[in-house]
């Protein structure tokens, strides 16, 4: 449902209590106190047939009988009396409740669903908003409204946590008083039964009193409903995560390779990334993140100097980062050159600086100036430590003006107590972030750094279907259907093989042989050596029970290696089903890296493609990532970076570097038949070989089930709708062609050549003023868009080569999908074609098809060629203020 009446929760008039009451320790007499010590300037209204006044304001015996309609109530009472109080609120008009009450998976009075279920029910004929059950409740301290259990209350400030932990919420809370931290908004979701992360989350994205998220998370129910607010709050504010459940408890269970390598936690930490968020390690991580984030300038690049005025804090700081798997900056010939002018002889001269214990201000800020010019880094971390000889205060007062007003990231850490205090409060006022380790520091460094990287992911939007490579889908849909009827779940070698050479993934050509004899003949035409594997859909890993010999050289030895293995195989695995064997040539590449690719499905992120360290020991070597498709190429890069294999593949010693474009070429290619054939569910290419000559699959797993979804709708992100995309020709005999599509990330450039292409008249009727020109990063949010939230659909006029915008339709639909606000505008000198016409009608095509109630938008009354445009689809249209129209068409 998403943000639908959550005005009513947030930012509530009147509050009823039910389960108001006096007796001491109970959870309805807490929430009394809590409203009432909080300030809360609006009506607080007490239910309960059993009193007459609570903490000096009247109480009503039951809802009929309250003074005013309450704009959120607070259930107190037990888990049966939830579903009818909720009916009973939605009849009076109420929007919005708390339930604090936990025990709601019981049965109802009727016994056919739980208490849970019943209050939702209850709930939906009304669009009334639940929070919880089983939650502490919610705190506004801008408003002074402690509807809560908590046992403390919340200061003011810009930071909004949400919880799923009740007992983690009021730790919180207690921990953040006491440190004088602040927050905007302090919610426990409990079981989120209705209200979710991605409703809270698509609230906060546009709430003005938030500048951070603070999320703490146990579990994600809508994937993508999660994924599109995630990523549209994560484009306006830092997002910061802690999620519980890293431990190998919660991994898949597989048969797979694949499945077996990647639990839960590290898909979910995959989504994290890709959503521009960031994740941490504890919640006392989560505060210090917010404050790098919000008081740090933004990092451009991975490079870290260190300033220090001893040489240990130096080394530390450095031993956290290497640690980390980061890499120092190295010094400039330049900037060692100026370095030497005015440190003394023994400076480090390498990084860490050490400017020596001895410094005084002045040497601090001439080495400070000389490093924050220094274009071979991107972050300074400046450490020092307490001297006698010159006052800590005296050099943050000498450095604090040069740090502010230079553009690159700096981090501190003052060491020590009481003496670097006033030092440390001098470039906390001055926003610059202070840490009081250099361990804290350099985490704070690794965590920007983290953010910067996901925020770049954030911004990839791979396409539906292939750009740069062609596929053979139908013939993969064959073999599937195929496997499917004849009540298969497990494609053979050979088919599987079929599969990858379908979309152009190099494999190793097998052919299948029913006896040891017909295998020995089939050994004969291929060539010597051979590899022989046993054949049989109740065997996963063959190397394991002996199923796979290498090497064979003569016919002879592949009929007897082929007896030998049924013999084994026999007596370790009596029951399985013994189809024959595969036979292919032995592939002989010394020096070539053993890879895994493979693909799985998560219970709540779907799809996911794995990388990794390939071969027998696969799992105990256990070098992998993972990443959610669609993948390009870009993100396909990270994927692959994230190992530790990566650094082979770049090549070292007399090993050349690998052929890693056909690598992510492969991985690309897997994404699309991730997308392409839902039915897939689980796939191992191990090993995938890979040199600097190319690659190739030796071996392949597949297995599959029958899907009543589309391939893009098993997918927690929405990837780049290719099949919208249209040619036509504007008009006969006209050069050129037109491309009618949705807008990507590479159209930034061409899109602000297309504003200039409008009138100032034309500009003013799209935007409300002349805009002709889009900043840089307004330009980015418009054309790098969620495809499950917004669409823009532009028309690409192509000739003579040459591709330019002429028009555009920019559609943004409510979380709830009742309604699209639509702008449209078409270059000046391209207008009256009949391309508006085209536009809309695909725009309106678009809506009904993904079930959107309405299209609204705005027109200037001076705009006729737009309002004849609108009529003649049949908007209606009504008169606003200001000279302005308002356009609507509803859909049946």
């Amino acid at each position: 449902m998403s943000i639908r009446n959550l005005e009513y929760l947030f930012r509530p008039r009147s509050v009823a209590v039910i389960g108001a009451t006096n007796r001491p320790h109970s959870v309805g007499a807490t929430v009394m106190h809590n409203l009432m010590a909080g300030a809360f300037q609006g009506s607080i209204m007490p239910v309960n047939p059993k009193h007459d006044s609570l903490a000096g304001l009247p109480v009503f015996h039951d809802l009929s009988a309250l003074s005013a309609i309450p704009d959120l109530a607070i259930i107190c009472t037990p888990p049966s009396t939830v579903p009818g109080l909720i009916t009973r609120l939605g009849q009076i008009g109420t929007r919005a409740a708390i339930v604090l009450t936990a025990g709601s998976d019981t049965p109802s009075s009727g016994g056919a669903v739980s208490m849970q279920q019943a209050m939702l029910d209850a709930a939906r004929p009304y669009l009334l908003r639940i929070l919880g059950p089983n939650c502490i409740g919610l705190i506004v301290p801008a408003i002074g409204l402690n509807a809560s259990f908590a046992s403390a209350a919340a200061l003011p400030g810009k930071i909004a946590f949400v919880s799923q932990s009740g007992a983690l919420t009021t730790a919180v809370l207690d921990w953040a008083m006491s440190n004088n931290v602040g927050f905007s908004k302090f919610i426990s979701i409990g079981n989120s039964a209705d209200i979710d992360f991605g409703d809270v989350l698509d609230y906060l994205a546009s709430d003005p009193d938030t500048r951070s998220i603070l999320l703490y998370i146990e579990s994600v129910k809508f994937a993508r409903k999660f994924m599109s607010a995630a990523r549209a709050a994560a484009r306006n504010k830092p997002v910061i995560v802690v999620k519980a459940g890293r431990s190998a408890a919660g991994a898949i269970a597989a048969a797979s390779h694949t499945g077996a390598m990647a639990g839960s936690d590290i898909v979910f930490d995959a989504a994290i990334r890709r959503a521009g968020m960031l994740r941490v390690d504890t919640t006392q991580d989560l505060f210090s993140a917010i404050e790098t984030l919000s008081r740090g300038k933004p990092l451009h690049g991975d490079k870290l100097i260190i300033l220090t005025n001893g040489g240990g804090p130096g080394v530390m700081a450095a031993d956290a980062l290497s640690l980390a798997g980061e890499e120092l900056a190295i010094l400039s010939d330049g900037a060692r050159r100026s370095l030497d002018a005015v440190l003394p002889d023994t400076w480090s001269r390498a990084n860490p600086i050490d400017i020596i214990g001895d410094a005084p201000a002045e040497r601090y800020r001439k080495a400070l100036s000389i490093v924050l010019e220094d274009g071979g880094s991107d972050s300074v971390l400046f450490i020092h430590a307490p001297t006698a000889i010159v006052g800590s205060a005296d050099i943050a007062r000498e450095c604090a003006p040069q740090i502010a007003a230079s553009p690159r990231s700096l981090l501190s850490c003052w060491l020590g107590g009481e003496g670097v205090s006033a030092a440390r409060r001098i470039f906390n006022d001055t926003g610059i972030p202070t840490y009081q380790t250099p361990e804290d520091a350099v985490q704070a460094f690794l965590h920007s750094l983290a953010y910067r990287r996901n925020q770049e992911l954030l911004l990839e939007v791979p396409p539906s279907k292939p750009l740069d490579f062609t596929v053979n889908a139908q013939q993969v849909s064959n073999i599937v259907e195929n496997a499917l009827r004849d009540r298969r779940n497990l494609l053979n070698e050979v088919e599987a093989k079929s599969v990858l050479a379908a979309y152009g993934i190099p494999a190793v050509e097998t052919r299948i042989a029913v006896t040891a004899d017909e295998a020995a003949e089939l050994a004969h035409q291929i060539g010597f050596p051979i590899v022989l594997k046993i054949l049989s859909p109740d065997i996963n890993h063959k190397s394991d029970l002996g199923g796979v010999v290498l090497n064979l050289e003569s016919v002879q030895a592949v009929r007897t290696a082929g007896q030998e293995m049924l013999t084994r195989l026999a007596k370790l695995c009596p029951d399985a089903r013994l189809t024959g064997f595969t036979v292919q040539a032995m592939i002989k590449r010394p020096g070539a890296h053993e890879l895994i690719l493979g693909v799985a499905n998560d219970h709540t992120f779907g799809p996911f493609i794995l990388f990794g360290h390939g071969g027998t020991a696969v799992q105990l070597i256990n070098d992998r990532s993972v990443s959610l498709p669609p993948l390009n190429i870009a993100l396909a890069k990270n994927l692959v970076a994230s190992t530790r294999v990566f650094k082979l593949l770049q090549g070292y010693r007399d090993c050349p570097a690998a052929d890693l474009p056909s690598l992510y070429l492969i991985l690309v290619k897997l994404s699309q038949l991730v997308i392409d054939i839902p039915e897939i569910i689980e796939l191992d290419i191990n090993p995938l070989l890979l040199d600097e000559h190319g690659a190739i699959a030796l071996d392949a797993r597949i297995s599959v089930a029958s899907s009543l979804l589309k391939g893009t709708e098993r997918l927690a992100i929405r990837p780049y709708p290719k099949e919208l995309e249209e040619v036509f020709t504007p008009e006969a005999g006209k050069e050129g062609t037109i491309l009618l599509r949705p807008i990507l990330p590479s159209d930034a450039k061409t899109y602000q050549f297309f504003l200039q292409s409008l009138s100032q008249e034309d500009a003013r009727n799209r935007f409300f003023c002349a805009l002709r020109e889009l900043p840089e990063s307004e330009l980015a949010r418009v054309t790098q868009i969620d495809y499950n939230r917004e669409m823009t659909l532009v028309l690409i006029e192509i000739k003579s080569g040459s591709e330019r915008i002429i028009g555009e339709i920019r559609l943004v639909f409510d979380p709830d999908n009742q309604q699209a606000d639509m702008g449209i505008a078409i270059s000046t000198d391209c207008q009256s074609k009949g391309l508006g016409s085209k536009l809309l009608s695909k725009a309106i095509d678009y809506c009904r098809e993904r079930g959107t109630a309405s299209i609204a938008g705005s027109v200037l009354a001076g705009n006729s060629r737009m309002l004849d445009l609108v009529r003649k689809f049949g908007f209606n249209l009504s008169m606003l203020q200001n000279n302005v129209i308002s356009i609507r068409r509803e859909f049946k």
